[in-house]
């Protein structure tokens, strides 16, 4: 089964969030909690092209997505001398701009979800962000498919279980998923790697098949 791009704007969800290894456990829930309210997640390692400019990419994928997700927790730096990396920021504002400002009207109805580690951080870091409410997750992965679901139960989609059997389909779906992947040629810390198109054709095999 293969995933098809799709630029239909009333299913796609743009997420915006970090892409390093410590974060990669949260980014995966964040892609199964979407595919299972039936969206279809957008980001910008979806694909990879050196010829692509990433700025245009992600513009692109947010006019193409009526929901997205921010996740913004890493609004502090861990250590001396470490930078603090914009990226997630600055695509929220991107996002909003589309919202506030595009010609579309269609783009009124755009619905966003901004997360944050600890409550009320972020307006601390960005007091013009005061308008929002965010939600924390803690960096706590069971919290934030609470918190996810919940925004999306809040969104129209209710027909969904609640957070801890969704919790809980994650987990065997991720076990599973080194099961099959083993099976096909993977080591397990490729597996870790596996790419988002990838990982999100596991997730839709999945639903269509769980055992």
């Amino acid at each position: 089964m293969s995933i098809q791009r799709t630029a239909e704007f009333e299913t796609n969800v743009f997420i915006n969030c970090p892409f390093d290894d410590e974060f990669k456990p949260l980014l995966r829930i964040l892609l199964f909690v979407a595919r299972k309210v039936g969206l279809q997640p957008r980001i910008a390692s979806e694909k990879f092209n050196s010829a692509d400019i990433r700025l245009n990419k992600i513009l692109e994928i947010i006019l193409e997505s009526k929901y997205s997700i921010h996740d913004l927790s890493r609004n502090k730096s861990k250590k001396a001398k470490e930078t603090f990396r914009m990226n997630m920021p600055f695509e929220l504002g991107l996002d909003y701009g589309v919202f506030q400002f595009h010609d579309d009207v269609k783009y009124r109805n755009k619905t966003m979800l901004i997360l944050e580690d600890e409550a009320y951080s972020l307006k601390s870091a960005i007091s013009d962000i005061s308008f929002a409410d965010c939600k924390p997750h803690k960096n706590d992965a069971e919290q934030l498919v609470e918190e996810v679901r919940n925004w999306f139960v809040e969104n129209g989609f209710t027909d969904i279980q609640g957070p801890s059997m969704i919790w809980d389909e994650f987990n065997e779906f991720n076990a599973e998923l080194y099961n099959r992947k083993t099976k096909e040629g993977f080591k397990s810390n490729q597996v870790d790697r596996l790419s988002i198109p990838e990982y999100l054709e596991a997730i839709n095999d999945w639903l269509i098949n769980p055992l």
